[in-house]
């Protein structure tokens, strides 16, 4: 269905991709793994043929295979409503039907029109293609929380999650035979993660995806395609995400083992090569200047013969050093959070007394009766839209209850990160942010930043410049620096890559202060969560 074969591509000087080859076969999921920027968008971007790679070929079986593209920043018409979205997207079964009539009347009036045959020809695939829908838009919109969503409504208008599950909604219903996918998970609750993973498991389609949820990797793939950031090529591993993983520990306690196994080959050669040197240098100063002719042979053979097996070694460990030289393992560069500075607290550290939330004429969350103690770890569930953002914001005190109390705990210091990323200055850079928020002069942020992958000329990027990951990264270190102990974090592994989403999961679980996360992430709720708190029937109780 789909062969890569070498496929480069750079970037001025910066190399992306090298030599990239590997197969898709019909009805396989791959999931496409990596650290963030090591090139796996652009990858995809080259396979949708959005972009050109500066050598190597693409070859899709049959030719003019229908795919479908999902770009992780999505880019809409100006004024588009959502009718004129989907219509555009997934086909429109009333135009294609005036269209094929037009053709229809051109081959009637001079039957040896080819190009009127060939368009007819084209039209037909296209309407059996969106009459034969293998999923009615009517179901699709449903599941994606859109069926309520006027027609006419301007795309502009819908929020950044909307329109992902617009696009993912549309996608959906062209029935395409191949899907690319770049990072389909964000925004979805964990009930729209569901229904799409046995989606992608029940049709028949082939699927490339992007993304950093591991429990998805882990139900829909039957491949994991590794793009290394550092070869920039791909090493393709059998199974789902659990199964890479453990194919990967393995391959990792073998390099170990090998990189020791010749650092003690070194060692032990370059001793014995040193020690068999004094040994000939003894022969040829000791006896072998005596008076005695025979000694004088004697020992003068046997430092030479000394000597031969010195240089034997010494060429041998030159070999190891050189062409058999094996590099020391490399370990990933991920972020480090640094929570050491964390100042207690009192043992209640959130009280919520019959609190209301929302806005002047919409409610949305109701008595709500609810408390944290210290080291606490509680996730909020629950359907997009249900009213767990506007809780957080009113807990930091952006917003004021509609009823109710909420009361922070003796020597709580709250930390907010928000999940529009909006509380960073968007005329600073990271650099000047952290000195902001601490105080620090230039090289200790700057040493400071390093742990949170910002490092050289990093610290210099606008934050207006920075991905949503980096932006996340960025919020994170403000907040540790400034010894927050309780930590207010609204989906804060979306941007993150798995290393980076491990990383965090490890600190968290070392953090000394309290925790309350929004998440859809199934296995960093699985990870961290000492307790649950769940939205049901427009009020929150723990599960």
């Amino acid at each position: 269905m789909l062969a890569v074969s070498n496929l480069s591509k750079s970037y001025g000087l910066k190399t992306v991709l090298q030599k990239i080859s590997f197969t898709l076969k019909p009805g396989e999921v791959a999931g496409l793994v990596g650290p963030n920027g090591c090139g796996k968008t652009t990858l995809l971007r080259i396979l949708a043929g959005v972009e050109l790679p500066d050598s190597g070929s693409v070859h899709w079986t049959p030719a003019g295979l229908r795919m479908g593209y999902l770009p992780q920043g999505l880019e809409f018409s100006t004024a588009e409503t959502v009718d004129e979205y989907l219509s555009r997207t997934s086909g429109n079964l009333p135009t294609l039907l005036a269209q094929l009539e037009t053709a229809a009347e051109k081959i009637s009036a001079n039957p040896d029109d080819s190009g009127a045959r060939v368009v007819y020809d084209g039209l037909l695939g296209e309407l059996a293609r969106v009459s034969n829908n293998a999923l009615p838009a009517e179901e699709v919109l449903r599941q994606f929380g859109l069926a309520s969503q006027p027609g006419d409504t301007p795309v502009a208008h819908l929020s950044g999650g909307q329109k992902t599950r617009l696009a993912l909604a549309a996608l959906l219903m062209t029935s395409p035979a191949v899907y690319l996918l770049d990072e389909p998970t964000n925004h979805l609750d964990i009930p729209m993660l569901e229904w799409l993973e046995d989606w992608l498991t029940r049709i028949r389609a082939a699927a490339l995806v992007i993304s950093h949820d591991r429990v998805f990797l882990d139900r829909i793939c039957d491949i994991i395609l590794e793009l290394d950031p550092v070869t920039h090529q791909i090493k393709e591993y059998s199974g789902n995400y659990s199964d890479y993983l453990q194919a990967r520990e393995v391959e990792r306690q073998n390099a170990w083992q090998r990189y020791a196994e010749q650092q003690e080959e070194i060692a032990d050669l370059r001793g014995a090569a040193s020690h068999l040197r004094d040994i000939a240098r003894f022969h040829k100063g000791g006896k072998a200047d005596g008076g005695d002719k025979f000694a004088k042979a004697f020992f003068a053979n046997r430092a030479r013969a000394t000597v031969g097996r010195a240089v034997h070694m010494e060429k041998r460990l030159q070999k190891l050093q050189n062409e058999d030289h094996i590099d020391k393992p490399r370990s990933g560069w991920s972020v480090k959070l640094d929570f050491d500075n964390t100042p207690g607290s009192g043992q209640r550290v959130l009280q919520l007394d019959a609190v209301s939330v929302g806005y002047e004429t919409l409610t949305l969350l109701e008595n709500v009766n609810l408390y944290l103690k210290k080291g606490e770890r509680a996730v909020i569930i629950g359907e997009n839209g249900c009213g767990k953002t506007t809780l957080m914001r009113t807990i930091i005190g952006q917003l004021p209850p509609l009823a109710g109390a909420v009361t922070l705990g003796a020597g709580t210091v709250p930390g907010y990160l928000p999940q529009e990323q909006d509380t960073l200055p968007d005329g600073e850079n990271p650099l000047e942010v952290v000195r902001h928020a601490t105080g620090w002069n230039d090289t200790q942020a700057r040493n400071y930043l390093h742990r949170y992958l910002f490092a050289g000329d990093d610290v210099f990027t606008p934050v207006a410049s920075l991905s949503y990951g980096e932006r996340a990264r960025l919020i994170l270190a403000a907040l540790a620096a400034q010894g927050c102990n309780l930590l207010l974090l609204d989906e804060p592994v979306n941007h993150m890559d798995i290393p980076s989403r491990e990383r965090f999961e490890a600190s968290l679980l070392e953090f000394t202060g309290t925790v309350l996360a929004i998440t859809h992430d199934r296995y960093f709720i699985q990870q961290i969560a000492t307790s649950i708190w769940a939205v049901e029937d427009w009020t929150i109780h723990r599960a």
